[in-house]
């Protein structure tokens, strides 16, 4: 008898195109799940990752869950992930892209699961990282730990979004630092991300990791522009 009367006054809405939301649904409608502009690049063998980091990052592979559409329904999820405190997003794209990552023989070797992280006061004031939900469920998925105390980010940044490919590149020279180094020797680490445009802050991300020896790296995104 609660359920409906909550409802009334709390109602479930789909956090891409913000209709309501039906019994059987939760965070994302059935019409968006099936609007959204899934890559299938783990799939496919598809390098589109992989090119975007070429001669400056290297990875064993790469992937991405959707991709990136200006004004579109990935862009309202990020941004209701990343702004509105919208945590459940994340958990429910790594699920999604967990419970098919499991299935490509080539990602049953991740050992660690490590986040891109934020800087102590950007974290302090969001509450969390965007991407942590993300990368625990692909981790649980992978069977593998999930550590987000080896990578650390030692600068704080603005917001990256209205900079040039150029600035972007030298604005992440140093941003990252290693802690508990020890943990991820002769690891295949997944570094994971929300969002991958230029590659910038994943190339900053690896160019750290790498300083461990016998490490290897591979990339998972929710979306790619």
């Amino acid at each position: 008898m609660l359920k409906p009367l909550v409802n009334l006054f709390f109602p479930k809405v789909c956090y891409a195109c913000h209709s309501l939301l039906h019994d059987n649904e939760d965070t994302i409608c059935l019409n968006c799940r099936h609007d959204l502009p899934i890559t299938n690049f783990h799939f496919d063998n598809n390098d589109a990752v992989s090119k975007v980091l070429y001669g400056r990052a290297k990875i064993e592979q790469g992937t991405s869950l959707f991709r990136f559409e200006k004004k579109g329904l990935v862009q309202q999820l990020i941004h209701s992930l990343k702004y509105k405190g919208y945590e459940n997003i994340g958990f429910v794209l790594g699920n999604w892209l967990g419970g098919e990552l499991k299935t490509v023989e080539s990602y049953n070797n991740i050992d660690m699961v490590i986040p891109v992280p934020l800087h102590k006061k950007k974290l302090k004031k969001r509450g969390y990282n965007q991407v942590a939900k993300f990368g625990q469920q692909i981790a649980k998925a992978l069977n593998a730990d999930y550590k987000d105390d080896v990578l650390v980010k030692i600068t704080n940044t603005k917001s990256q979004t209205s900079k040039s490919r150029f600035s972007r590149w030298i604005n992440h020279e140093e941003l990252f630092a290693l802690k508990n180094m020890d943990i991820i020797d002769g690891k295949h680490i997944l570094l994971v991300d929300d969002l991958i445009t230029t590659g910038a802050t994943l190339e900053a991300c690896t160019a750290v990791l790498n300083q461990v020896k016998n490490v290897k790296i591979s990339v998972a995104t929710m979306a790619i522009a």
